[in-house]
């Protein structure tokens, strides 16, 4: 498979990622239900076949998707779902390793005058059901990448206009596809000229597009916030691999700003490939000699002195991440069962 062809997969990983242990405020009293349920083990994905896919404007079905009829979750591991049930990222469930690699398909029906916020209470319930899941809750520190205005100040036009927020009711447009973020929904769109764009709100957009001359994937963002920003980053760097940090906006930047960053093709493919593996994602001997050949040096995706053109990216808008330590809550698994009870 073609290098281009591979790198319009990058952004379908990120947006599994964006979804990966997010969920939406937990509101519903007592204890709500999914009227009925499906749990299946995942098939595996064929990334060749969801290039070719993503190439002819198809967005593959990755992660959450919920509203007030329907919850669906495709393709998600345990501790992701658990992650999605407790309002959690993944990196703070703890519990066995097989956590991350048993993936599932979940098709529920939401009862009559739920909303999609009652979905998390519900996939817990679920969860304990039909995996026999019992945890407890404790705190522990946690590596984070604060973004902060380097020394010379921003390197960054502020924009006119802000985000427009999204409406989570309107009909998805041909090539899009939605998933629930932080903060709400975010939808992605595979463009015609073949670059995608990520609509995070209120947030911003970013597109992204590939500059084969200067073998670099190059993202633009004309109303970006600092906030929006670190998501991405966050995204990108979570390519690398599960336990990267968390990078939290701490630059006290408040307006729309007008970003653009170019990163390494080969530390993409590298850091994407590595994911898609981690995924359970057959990656054909091709794709993954061509990012070898093309890596000259190793993703450094958790090191913020390292040589990754992520952290270079950074740099020249007058930004800078540094590394901290946090406390925050950590969710112990009691006991899960590896196969769930029968529909």
């Amino acid at each position: 498979m073609s290098r281009h062809s591979f790198a319009l997969f990058v952004p379908m990983l990120v947006s599994a990622i964006f979804s990966s242990g997010v969920a939406l405020a937990q509101t519903a009293p007592g204890n709500p239900a999914f009227e009925v349920a499906t749990v299946k083990p995942a098939a595996p994905l064929d990334l060749e076949k969801m290039a070719a896919d993503m190439q002819a404007g198809k967005m593959p079905k990755v992660g959450p998707h919920v509203d007030a009829t329907r919850a669906e979750y495709s393709y998600m591991s345990l501790k992701e779902l658990i992650a999605n049930a407790y309002s959690l990222k993944a990196y703070q469930i703890s519990g066995p390793a097989w956590l991350s690699t048993q993936r599932f398909d979940i098709v529920a029906n939401m009862p009559g005058g739920a909303a999609k916020e009652d979905a998390p209470k519900m996939l817990q319930k679920l969860l304990e059901e039909r995996f026999k899941l019992s945890v407890h809750r404790d705190t522990q520190d946690y590596p984070e990448l604060a973004l902060l205005v380097g020394k010379d100040g921003p390197h960054m036009k502020e924009s006119s206009a802000a985000a427009e927020p999204i409406d989570p009711n309107a009909p998805l447009k041909p090539g899009e596809m939605k998933m629930d973020a932080p903060g709400g929904q975010f939808r992605m769109t595979q463009n015609a000229d073949g670059s995608s764009t990520i609509n995070m709100g209120a947030k911003g957009k970013i597109t992204q597009r590939i500059d084969p001359q200067a073998q670099t994937v190059h993202m633009d963002a004309d109303t970006v916030t600092m906030a929006g920003f670190a998501d991405m980053l966050t995204n990108l760097l979570k390519m690398g691999g599960g336990s990267a940090p968390q990078v939290v906006d701490k630059t006290d930047l408040k307006g729309n700003y007008q970003v653009s960053i170019d990163i390494s093709l080969a530390d993409l493919m590298t850091m994407a490939m590595a994911t898609a593996q981690d995924m359970g994602i057959s990656v054909p001997p091709t794709m993954a000699n061509a990012g070898a050949a093309n890596a000259s040096t190793p993703a450094t995706a958790s090191d913020p002195s390292g040589g990754s053109s992520i952290y270079a990216s950074v740099q020249k808008l007058g930004l800078k991440l540094e590394k901290r330590k946090v406390k925050a809550e950590e969710l112990l698994i009691d006991h899960i069962e590896k196969t769930p009870t029968e529909n």
